[in-house]
């Protein structure tokens, strides 16, 4: 409360007029209403816990809330899915919390979905429908707790139960993203940069042996090199995400469309079943994959939309037409100019994977019009990257690796 003191120090100073002492007055008003405003503001439900607990004949989900809230439950298919969505909740539960399975459970997410709206995600084992749900009451300080019980049905009988998505408006409705043609960069023009930081909300990515998010790694690095950017001239920087808060991959691609981008970065921080593998590495676009771990990683990172608990079937398909693929290679091939660029800077700052430049069929990467890479920093699930991307100091390093290949890729489009 240092604005008290200063508060304090100013009626002492006006008592000696009456109009300083009607300022002070309305000064302190001011002070009080904000302080209020900012308490309420931030008064938000908090969950300090999520527990999955195996009965007999039941698979039980617990939230720990400070205050009971209103929710609303859907199921969803292809892959089986529980989602339960909330009015706008402060995550406090550990990090270990995402990893609790059982069950019927075979993966649980939580955090936000977007602004406003709370989200929980429960990946099913087998076909269930909820049983029960209903909130038990504060017992010893213990606050609320949130009570879903699952039990196991048919296929026949989930699929019977499943509620057919609401089609989205007609103006919500889009079909493959046309290229446009952008017009000729003059010199002097700013050089305008997306930065994605990958994941987020209630989609977390990969977690980290030491319970490190991807999504706080990505939003982080995100931020310095956001910073970095604007203190270089000509640069003009925009970010995908600036909070915890969860993006469709379509949405992505539509921002740095908006943006009229010239260069979109997905920032991420893979995790494997090897503890011991570790690096970096920047991927490209391509349908035909360069290898296996690079296809794979593609379909992990294509999941994040059903991940996040969207019903895939209210999305077009994605229509190939001449224009589109023609626009695109051009495109894939100033990606890859980049990556080549970039490559060699990562290299002096973090180790790099063999063969660091590969290829896969990224949706985040599909805009046919702005060339784009996806860097990962290396994998959470190594106690050495992990601790490198945690590291201020490390991350500093990387961002000005990045810089300095941006600013190359630049001079050299000007050559």
């Amino acid at each position: 409360m240092l604005w008290y003191a200063y508060v304090v120090a100013f009626l002492m100073w006006a008592t000696k007029s009456a109009m300083k002492v009607a300022l002070c007055l309305r000064l302190v008003v001011f002070l009080l209403a904000s302080c209020l405003i900012a308490t309420s503001a931030s008064a938000i439900p908090a969950a300090s816990d999520v527990r999955v607990g195996v009965h007999e004949g039941k698979t039980r989900l617990v939230i720990d809330l400070t205050e009971r809230v209103d929710f609303s439950i859907f199921t969803l298919a292809n892959p089986a899915r529980v989602v339960i969505d909330m009015p706008d909740i402060s995550w406090q539960a550990p990090g270990s919390a995402q990893l609790r399975t059982g069950g019927l459970i075979a993966g649980l997410r939580f955090g936000r979905f977007r602004p406003g709206n709370a989200r929980v995600v429960l990946d099913l084992r087998r076909p269930a429908k909820v049983a029960a749900t209903y909130f038990l009451p504060s017992v010893d300080g213990r606050g609320h707790r949130y009570v879903l019980d699952l039990t196991e049905v048919s296929e026949q009988a989930f699929v019977a139960a499943l509620v057919p998505p609401k089609p989205p408006p007609a103006a919500a409705r889009s079909g493959p993203p046309i290229p446009r043609d952008k017009p000729r960069r003059r010199a002097g023009d700013p050089f305008v940069i997306i930065i994605d930081p990958g994941h987020g909300g209630v989609d977390p990515g990969a977690i980290g042996i030491g319970g490190t998010y991807e999504k706080t790694v990505t939003l982080g690095v995100g931020k310095q090199l956001a910073a970095e950017l604007r203190r270089r001239p000509n640069f003009r920087v925009f970010m995908t995400r600036t909070t915890d808060t969860f993006l469709t991959l379509r949405q992505r691609v539509a921002f740095a469309r908006e943006k009229d981008g010239d260069l979109f970065i997905s920032i991420h921080a893979d995790s494997i079943k090897n503890p011991r593998i570790r690096g970096g590495g920047v991927y490209t676009l391509s349908e035909t994959a360069s290898d296996k771990e690079a296809a794979e990683l593609a379909a992990k990172e294509n999941r994040a939309d059903v991940i996040a608990g969207i019903n895939l079937s209210s999305h077009d398909d994605e229509v190939a037409s001449i224009l589109i693929d023609l626009t695109q290679r051009e495109t894939m091939n100033y990606s890859a100019r980049f990556a080549n660029t970039l490559i060699p800077e990562l290299s002096r700052s973090i180790g790099m994977r063999n063969s660091p430049h590969r290829f896969a069929g990224f949706r985040v990467l599909k805009a046919p019009d702005v060339p784009s890479v996806l860097v990962e920093l290396g994998y959470l699930s190594n106690r050495q990257d992990e601790r490198m991307l945690r590291s201020p100091k490390q991350r500093r390093i990387i961002v000005a690796a990045i810089a300095r290949a941006i600013e190359d890729y630049v001079s050299a489009l000007g050559s």
